[in-house]
Formats: C-alpha cells, sequence, structure tokens
C-alpha cells in the first residue's frame, strides 16, 4: 500500500478499519448512509476515488446503502467469496483494494445491487462537491 494510503488508513475509526481492511460488516440500519438520499457523491474512504452517485442509490430494505451501478466499473473489482458458509461476490476498490461489501443479482428492474458498508465510505453532497475538488462530477446531477 502507498504511503498515502498508509496515511488515511490511520485515519479510520475502529469500525471503518475492520470493515475495510478485515473485510467486516458494519450492523444493518445502524449506519451512516443506509438512509440518506441527498443528492451526492460516494467516495472510497481511504482512495477518495468516488465510486458511487446518488442516482444509483435505492432503498433496498436491507439496512445497507445499496446501489445499481458504480459510477466507473474500472474503480471496482469483484472476486468470489465463500466466507459464512455461502457464495457471494465480494466488491473491493481496485486501489487500495479495500472491502467495501458485496453485489446481488436482485436490484431493480434486473439491475444488480451493490450492497456496499457505509464505512467504507465517504458521502458528499452535491453542494460541497465543487469546494472538495469534485467538480467534474456535478454533471452527474445535470438534468
Amino acid at each position: 500500500m502507498s504511503k498515502s494510503y498508509e496515511d488515511e488508513i490511520k485515519k479510520l475509526t475502529k469500525t471503518q478499519y475492520n470493515v475495510t481492511m478485515k473485510n467486516g460488516t458494519e450492523p444493518p440500519f445502524q449506519n451512516e448512509y443506509h438512509d440518506e438520499f441527498r443528492e451526492g457523491i460516494y467516495v472510497d474512504i481511504v482512495s477518495k476515488e468516488v465510486l458511487f452517485s446518488s442516482n444509483d442509490k435505492f432503498d433496498a430494505g436491507c439496512g445497507w446503502p445499496s446501489f445499481t451501478a458504480p459510477v466507473n466499473k474500472d474503480l471496482i473489482v469483484e472476486k468470489k467469496d465463500h466466507s459464512h458458509f455461502m457464495t457471494r461476490t465480494e466488491v473491493r476498490s481496485k486501489n487500495p483494494n479495500i472491502h467495501l461489501g458485496h453485489v446481488f443479482d436482485d436490484g431493480p428492474n434486473g439491475q444488480p445491487r451493490y450492497c456496499i458498508n457505509s464505512a467504507s465510505l465517504a458521502f458528499i453532497p452535491k453542494e460541497d462537491m465543487k469546494k472538495a475538488g469534485y467538480e467534474e462530477y456535478l454533471s452527474l446531477f445535470k438534468k
């Protein structure tokens, strides 16, 4: 892991570290973004890369933030996960390879459901995106 990632990892809370570095899962309905529906983007808590948009977020009723697609599929890695006596597809960020959650095939209208831990994300509201350096992503919200 690069030095910049190591510095960001040192800033993680205990829950964020457990989820991102130890493949943990936060409790359903007891996490920061499961019921966040303002316009904005969700970035990797470590790399700050844009992963998801509120345009693709929906209420799956599962207690975790759920999205139909990542903003840039090249920033996401999917791999088979055989933990907990089941087979699932784990979702990780490409760099720095942190655990995000899992993807399932039961999203709306036949789309995927990316079930992502809030602890692996930071939310940037639309009104703060320019100030936070994400101005280029404001085009996601033009109607």
